[in-house]
């Protein structure tokens, strides 16, 4: 056993040796940096409307159980795959499969994060208006919030004016590099994330009126739970943990060779489910106590730039100040959690064209935001000057969604558990997860059969409930 023992020490020191050269995060930037990629706009949009959608607090169970069951494997297999290649995600398939076709699973990440990042940047660039709005007390005098998101969406000007100066941010701490840059920010904007919901969901429970919106999240009606529920959770918790656009695979090879894998996979994990769970107790007791009703209609944008506006002018009626500080605070939350989100999918290219065409950092860099914000302008110019363009039915914005988020997302991370679950060699992936026998896991069985078995049918279930095909069942 100490021959065993030393053998695996020093199969993590050669690994070490290995990795030199490469910029690596820090323990707690890792964990940061990864959260930061996974805590986004749909933790603070998407959650709340799911949950209100199928039952409340019977939801909110089913949803960190398909975080445990689902979302976690797929998550530990990206990170498995790029802290052992240590290369961006489209070199780190081939370095893994040589001369088969498993790399077009990297290069599919690459594609999915830079439509992504195209139209996101639009609607992160929206948050700042936002703030604007929420800093010079906008809302205050407002009657028809409508109105006021429609004209703002449709000018030519200012929605591509705030998609350049995020796209702007975003590309100056990608230009600093993987600690200076990334590690850096994240260690600011993720505990000023935190601060500021804790914040927020403290004024908001404690609005008169705000009980039934706690009890809706905190008391479950299991009778409310049928497949439909369950498909919801799980297409929930794979989109919330960004899985199969490439950011965790990126992030994971700037991973020190000594991480705990599975403990940074829960850390995120964690960390991501916590921020959306806390976001439904700022929008459901503020919307309680202004005895408003979410509807179907609060869906994504609709519900930060329209409803809530509303609803947190209705719910601090009484003290204005309140209401003013706030929506600030709220909409600073939206700026930082786009800011990590579109920080991670600008690297995932950046990265790519790094590292495959040879070429400097700052570079490639400039060529992402270049391209995607030049793209971000036919997206934000879909809402007004290009409105009447619909091919097929959808505007430009809506293409972008639907092709990254409908189609390539859920594509992606089934053939990344395919490919964790049958191809990978199995030898690799326990060498990795117990760091070479330095640290014990009891799970790798269980893993590899989720993989292989569960994690592909369930997500292929949520592919066909995201196309619609399941609305004649609802």
């Amino acid at each position: 056993m100490i021959i065993l023992h030393v053998f695996s020490v020093l199969n993590l020191q050669f690994s070490i040796m290995a990795f030199k050269g490469r910029e690596n995060f820090g323990r707690v930037g890792a964990v940061l940096a990864a959260a930061g990629s996974a805590v986004g706009l749909g933790n603070i949009w998407r959650f709340p409307i799911e949950t209100g959608r199928n039952g409340g607090a019977a939801f909110v169970l089913v949803y960190i159980l398909c975080v445990i069951i689902l979302g976690l494997p797929v998550m530990i297999s990206e990170f498995l795959i790029g802290r052992s290649t240590q290369a961006n995600t489209a070199a780190a398939y081939r370095k893994l499969s040589p001369d088969t076709q498993w790399k077009w699973v990297g290069r599919l990440g690459v594609l999915t994060g830079f439509l992504i990042l195209s139209y996101y940047s639009v609607v992160a660039g929206w948050t700042v208006e936002y703030a604007g709005y929420a800093l010079f007390n906008t809302f205050a005098g407002q009657h028809d919030y409508k109105v006021m998101f429609n004209d703002f969406a449709a000018d030519p000007f200012w929605p591509v004016l705030w998609l350049f100066v995020f796209m702007f941010v975003t590309h100056v701490i990608i230009v600093r590099g993987v600690k200076s840059g990334i590690e850096r920010v994240s260690k600011i904007l993720m505990p000023t994330l935190f601060l500021l919901i804790m914040m927020l969901v403290f004024c908001s429970v404690t609005l008169p009126g705000s009980g039934a919106g706690i009890d809706f999240i905190i008391h479950p009606d299991f009778s409310k739970i049928d497949g439909m529920v369950v498909l919801s959770a799980m297409g929930q918790a794979f989109f919330s943990l960004s899985i199969g656009m490439g950011c965790l695979c990126t992030y994971a090879s700037y991973f020190r060779p000594d991480t705990n894998i599975t403990r940074s996979a829960i850390n995120v994990a964690s960390i991501d489910t916590m921020i959306a769970i806390m976001s439904g107790f700022i929008i459901f007791p503020a919307a309680a106590s202004a005895g408003y009703t979410l509807t179907a209609g609060d869906v994504g944008p609709s519900l930060i730039f329209i409803t809530l506006p509303h609803v947190f002018q209705q719910a601090f009626s009484g003290a204005p100040i309140l209401a003013y500080i706030f929506a600030v605070m709220f909409y600073v939350l939206l700026i930082l959690a786009a800011l990590t989100s579109t920080i991670s999918m600008h690297e995932v290219i950046t990265a790519y064209l790094s590292e495959e065409f040879e070429m400097s950092r700052k570079k490639a860099a400039r060529m992402v935001t270049s391209a995607c914000a030049f793209l971000g302008i036919f997206c934000a110019l879909s809402f007004g000057l290009l409105n009447g363009f619909h091919p097929m039915g959808k505007t430009i914005f809506d293409w972008f969604d639907f092709l990254s988020s409908t189609i390539l997302l859920p594509f992606g991370g089934m053939l990344i558990s395919l490919f964790a679950g049958w191809h990978l060699n199995k030898k690799l992936m326990y060498d990795e997860l117990t760091n070479y026998g330095t640290i014990r896991i009891r799970y790798f069985k269980i893993l590899v059969f989720i993989l292989r078995f569960v994690a592909p049918i369930a997500i292929g279930f949520i592919f066909l409930n995201e196309t619609g095909l399941f609305d004649i069942f609802r």
